[in-house]
């Protein structure tokens, strides 16, 4: 993987601290390839196939389908085409556009994320139909990862996809977290909730998930499609009413929820239902792996590195302000470790849009991270999208030190009103400081990199 020079200068005090959280983040984003995530959890010898703690015959096996959705599926697949080759009978694959790859053995679709998208619906009704031919003797294999639930927009009668998108749009406006937002999905939808795994019985049906979510809570990686739904209508309305949306969606989905509530229809099926029971469902890698790969290399660089969080959550810009008080003390006082240190977090924040700028929730974390640094050459921070995208933008998010907000003040920038107005992405541009990747095709959400001085004493 490359990461461009994306226009910074080509010196500033804290170089070996940019240079070093690239190479971290490089080795945490390698851990959790997904080659690498079905190498640790899935084998075959003969015809023997093991996935996790379960072993299949693959003797017993009639037809076997690869069927997946999210910004990892189509690596995910092509891994399992490896290990499978001609045993695959069919299949059927949704990934955001530009996170392909060539398969041989199925159908990849291209689709829109995180707004969806028709070709989103195509791609989910040709992988409903293939579980919905699932029989008894058959294995589906399911590959999810995050993005999965604007990648399976397949609306529930009485509801369209315009209904979903302006749904989508209103939810990741709000400040809702993601297990808000995709408990509405599952509410809005044929395919997710479970109702793949409900489409497959009594086909046998493991489902591989790369995890995005903070705790891995299975039923909200990519809004659940094999898993049991904790979620019901009520608490999709409590959702709607908590961030003042239910006059600002469309009218259709308030009247679905709100039937749904009245027991009009039967909710997502539930823990305990007989569907579940030749479904597995198995974490093939998280953001733990990505943050243990990072404290290794951190150590092998020289650092002292502490893994603070796998769930950091709530605003991006107060996210940013814990951060870097913790990067200072260490740099001040010793605490909680003398410098050089690496201070590592992971998890998913959120942004309440209040204006109309570019940007998304790394880029956002780290404008507000630069303001706190500004003037100190003792800290650095990166903030990345494991994806290699944040929101709207080709940026994976952006590395910040002490110079960054004089860069963007030279260049005619106000920071404190472009954060106010969400337009971290244009700033971080102009200040040299962005970090481009290029789809990763993987995805186990964000990664934070604060290092308090290097190696050596220079900074």
């Amino acid at each position: 993987m490359t990461f461009p020079a994306n226009g910074a200068p080509t010196v500033h005090a804290s170089d070996r601290q940019r240079q070093h959280a690239t190479e971290i983040f490089r080795a945490a984003l390698a851990a959790v390839k997904p080659e690498a995530c079905i190498a640790r959890m899935v084998a075959r010898r003969g015809n023997s196939l093991s996935l996790g703690s379960i072993t299949i015959d693959l003797n017993q096996v009639e037809r076997l389908f690869l069927l997946g959705a999210g910004k990892a599926s189509a690596a995910m697949a092509a891994a399992m085409e490896t290990l499978l080759g001609d045993r695959v009978t069919a299949g059927s694959i949704s990934v955001k556009y530009g996170h392909g790859v060539p398969l041989n053995h199925c159908a990849l679709f291209e689709a829109g994320h995180p707004v969806p998208d028709a070709a989103g619906c195509e791609a989910a009704q040709a992988i409903l139909d293939l579980a919905r031919g699932a029989r008894e003797r058959d294995l589906v294999i399911c590959l999810i990862s995050g993005g999965g639930s604007a990648l399976l927009p397949l609306p529930l009668p009485g509801l369209t996809l315009t209904d979903k998108q302006a749904t989508t749009r209103r939810l990741l406006a709000s400040g809702a977290t993601i297990h808000e937002i995709n408990a509405i999905r599952k509410h809005l939808s044929a395919i997710k909730g479970g109702r793949l795994a409900q489409a497959a019985a009594p086909a046998t049906v493991v489902s591989l998930l790369l995890s995005d979510v903070v705790g891995d809570d299975l039923d909200v990686i990519a809004s659940g499609p094999t898993v049991p739904d904790s979620s019901t209508y009520s608490d999709c309305e409590a959702i709607l009413k908590r961030y003042g949306l239910l006059d600002k969606i469309p009218a259709a989905v308030v009247t679905r929820i709100a039937e749904g509530v009245a027991g009009a229809f039967a909710d997502t099926p539930k823990a305990g239902a007989p569907i579940f029971d030749r479904v597995t469902n198995i974490v093939v890698g998280s953001n733990r792996d990505a943050l243990a790969a990072a404290r290794s290399v951190a150590a092998e660089l020289g650092y002292n590195p502490i893994v603070l969080t796998s769930r950091l959550e709530g605003e991006a810009r107060n996210a940013a302000r814990f951060l870097v008080q913790v990067l200072t003390e260490a740099h001040l006082s010793g605490q909680p470790a003398g410098p050089p240190l690496c201070l590592l977090s992971a998890g998913e924040t959120t942004v309440t849009l209040k204006g109309g700028g570019k940007g998304g929730r790394n880029t956002e974390l780290a404008l507000a991270a630069a303001i706190h640094l500004s003037e100190d050459p003792s800290c650095a921070l990166l903030s990345g999208g494991t994806d290699g995208t944040d929101g709207p933008t080709d940026a994976a998010g952006a590395i910040v030190d002490g110079g960054s907000v004089k860069r963007a003040m030279a260049r005619g920038f106000d920071v404190e009103k472009a954060l106010a107005k969400n337009d971290s992405y244009t700033v971080l541009a102009a200040s040299g400081d962005l970090l481009i990747t290029g789809p990763t095709r993987t995805n186990v959400m964000d990664l934070q990199i604060g290092l308090a001085g290097v190696p050596g004493g220079e900074v």
